[in-house]
């Protein structure tokens, strides 16, 4: 059910999410469209679904922005980027959660998809995170290919225009050659980076990491959306990690956010997930308002054409 559109600011964002938090489900008050000149758009910018049903979220997500069929075409590839960077199962909450991923492979080969690739440069050994996270599996059962990542071999260099600091990145072949990307993320709690989302899951497909970190990963991740946006960005925000992450240890703690937010835009994506995270205590990164300084994307949760759903 569409809910009511009014103007509100990010601070009802983030009293919406404040007041879920204490009674383990969301008030939802997060706003509708909130900028006159947005208000005669056709679709929302942004897509903020409330549920505890990752399948039904992202139906739900998908047609209050027009369908799948918008993003994906008959006979194009399709990749999907998922978090399976860690060799964790999914209760943990450190890979984004398989059922969401199969989905949407089953939905894209259904709208006569190609091809449809998952893959991640992982950080624990490629073979445990996928197979632990669920991920391969789950994906191979849909009708994905799963590549790998784990060798520099499936890596291309390539210029990056307008990058401060990335001026070359190595990003993977299929990522590459792909005509729809799907973005796919869990948000979590990340120790150096204060969280993980949109943007920063796209460490995971590039092969050196080192370039980030020397330069300092809020300066550097905005560059990663320079060369090739993704198409969409679905993030999975049900039971957030907010403690211990990335991958998640015995003592981290959690968030029932019950959410699941979507939107073209990695930037407006993970500033509604940096609300999200706020209510835990955990700051805004740095990078969401550098990228928005730069003209990547919107960080301005107050100019953004959102819709609210809940399931």
């Amino acid at each position: 059910m569409t809910l009511k559109r009014g103007p509100v600011k990010r601070r009802s964002f983030l009293k919406s999410v404040a007041t879920g938090a204490c009674a383990l489900g969301l008030n939802f008050s997060l706003g509708g469209l909130v900028a006159a000149h947005a208000q005669e758009a056709q679709f929302p910018d942004l897509v903020a679904v409330r549920g505890t049903e990752l399948t039904r979220m992202f139906d739900k997500a998908l047609e209050a922005l027009g369908g799948l069929g918008r993003y994906v075409k008959s006979g194009q590839t399709l990749v999907i980027k998922p978090n399976m960077a860690w060799a964790q199962p999914p209760s943990v909450g450190a890979n984004t959660n398989p059922v969401l991923v199969s989905h949407i492979v089953k939905n894209a080969l259904n709208l006569g998809a190609k091809k449809v690739y998952v893959f991640d440069n992982t950080c624990d050994n490629w073979v445990g995170a996928y197979r632990d996270s669920g991920l391969e599996e789950a994906s191979k059962d849909a009708g994905a290919t799963v590549a790998p990542g784990n060798t520099s071999g499936y890596y291309q260099e390539v210029q990056v225009p307008g990058a401060t600091i990335l001026k070359t990145i190595e990003l993977h072949e299929v990522y590459l050659e792909a005509d729809v990307i799907i973005n796919v993320p869990v948000l979590k709690h990340h120790g150096g980076a204060k969280m993980t989302a949109a943007i920063k899951n796209l460490m995971g497909a590039i092969w050196s990491r080192g370039p980030l970190h020397r330069n300092g990963v809020d300066e550097t991740l905005p560059d990663l959306l320079l060369y090739k946006k993704p198409t969409l960005n679905v993030v999975e925000a049900v039971r957030v990690m907010t403690s211990g992450g990335p991958r998640g240890r015995g003592t981290s703690q959690y968030l029932a956010a019950n959410m699941l937010i979507a939107s073209e835009d990695a930037v407006a994506a993970d500033s509604a997930c940096a609300a999200i995270m706020n209510t835990a205590g955990i700051s805004t990164p740095s990078y969401i308002e550098l990228a928005a300084q730069r003209g990547i994307g919107v960080s301005n949760l107050d100019t953004l054409n959102i819709q609210r759903l809940t399931i």
